[in-house]
């Protein structure tokens, strides 16, 4: 019985001990499950912006879809690269002195910029009645052209741009926009170098925009920035090419030259599509543009025939190097040629002697000699140094 006894004490402080783990193995659990419950509450009803102001709750319950509705102050801290429920990356308001302000009582005007590829902003966009229905079906359209067009006093188009740094692929993409005096509405399909810088000084506060015409124009500026940042490393890749070009280490550059020649084909078609849109919107437009506007189109336009001129350059650049290339590979063709035609014109003469003397018939000349075999030989390597010797001379004439 004292056997049984000190079994059963042991079985009851095993289960004792489990009854102990189970308790503090369910208290952690109950306490996970209640901060992520406190974090999901918080989550859902602040909703903080990226300036530190609250969502509507009334617009996220319902969901409503129009833009005319009460839009919220901010996006979150991740807005500028993840878009909300509306398919809205962040809104900004700025006051008549072009500083940023989080009262929207106070804003002059606003900036919204929107998933293009999001059907719930699409959805908003199409349901804003303070957009023209040509803007709007222009923001609206599959299609992924270069334009750009004034219509009830909305200058709206589709620009290209550079994909930001952490994109899938460095490239150009669009950037589609539409503004008046009172409001700028921007989308995009990919994250945009030039429209991130312009985010960041706004955050910042370092730069004011009075108007969404200064910010559009800061935009493109940055797009154009990028542009000739491009073009800059192209013409240094040249020269890296040309170098070894001339120094005979060309062997290699082929395919960079492609690629270099592929990217500036790239660029140089943007900035011809760019300076012929500003050039058809000065001459379809001038006497309705705003003097702002005109004046702006006027410097991008400049600015743009200026690059597309340097992408000129550097395209001639590349066709030049390209012939050089070409004739660096001709040679080589050349002397491999020459080569094979040397040695075929040497091994000729050996050839028929060797398929004469190697015939299978009676008669033929040395069979019984000790030393026929060197003898056909010598005679072979005669012809062959004197067929080279013709060879040579011919070739130097």
């Amino acid at each position: 019985m004292a056997g049984y006894g000190i079994a059963d004490n042991a079985t009851v402080a095993s289960l004792n001990g489990k009854r102990a783990s189970g308790r503090t193995a369910l208290s952690s659990v109950t306490a996970a499950v209640i901060t992520v419950t406190k974090l999901s509450h918080q989550a859902a009803t602040s909703m903080v912006g990226c300036c530190g102001h609250t969502r509507d709750p009334d617009r996220i319950k319902t969901g409503e879809a129009a833009m005319n509705i009460a839009l919220p102050a901010e996006g979150t801290d991740l807005s500028p690269y993840l878009p909300d429920e509306h398919g809205l990356f962040f809104i900004y308001h700025f006051k008549a002195d072009g500083s940023r302000t989080t009262d929207p009582a106070e804003a002059h005007w606003s900036w919204r910029s929107y998933q293009i590829t999001d059907m719930r902003a699409r959805q908003e966009i199409g349901a804003e009645e303070a957009l023209p229905a040509p803007v709007r079906d222009a923001f609206l359209s599959p299609s992924h052209g270069c334009q750009i067009d004034f219509e009830d006093d909305f200058l709206y188009g589709d620009l290209p741009d550079l994909r930001h740094d952490f994109a899938e692929a460095r490239g150009l993409t669009h950037f589609r926009f539409a503004f008046n005096d009172r409001m700028l509405v921007g989308a995009r399909k990919q994250p945009l170098e030039s429209v991130d810088k312009i985010r960041k000084l706004v955050e910042n506060g370092t730069r004011k925009f009075r108007t969404p015409a200064e910010l559009i124009e800061a935009v493109m500026g940055q797009s154009l920035d990028g542009m000739a940042a491009e073009l800059d490393k192209m013409g240094d890749t040249l020269d890296g090419i040309e170098d070894r070009i001339v120094c005979d280490a060309w062997h290699n550059e082929r395919q960079a030259l492609v690629d270099a020649r592929r990217q500036l084909v790239l660029i140089h078609r943007q900035m011809a599509t760019l300076t012929n849109l500003f050039r058809h919107l000065d001459h379809s437009h001038r006497n309705e543009l705003p003097d702002p506007i005109n004046d702006m189109a006027t410097r991008l336009s400049h600015r743009a025939h200026t690059l597309h001129h340097d992408g000129e350059q550097l395209q001639a650049r590349t066709r030049l190097l390209q012939d050089e290339l070409m004739a660096k590979l001709t040679e080589q063709s050349n002397q491999l040629l020459y080569i094979l035609s040397v040695m075929t014109a040497v091994l000729l003469p050996m050839t028929i002697i060797s398929g004469l003397f190697g015939m299978n018939v009676g008669g033929v000349p040395l069979v019984d000699t000790p030393h026929g075999f060197w003898m056909v030989t010598a005679i072979s390597v005669v012809i062959a140094a004197i067929v080279y010797m013709v060879v040579r001379r011919l070739g130097r004439v």
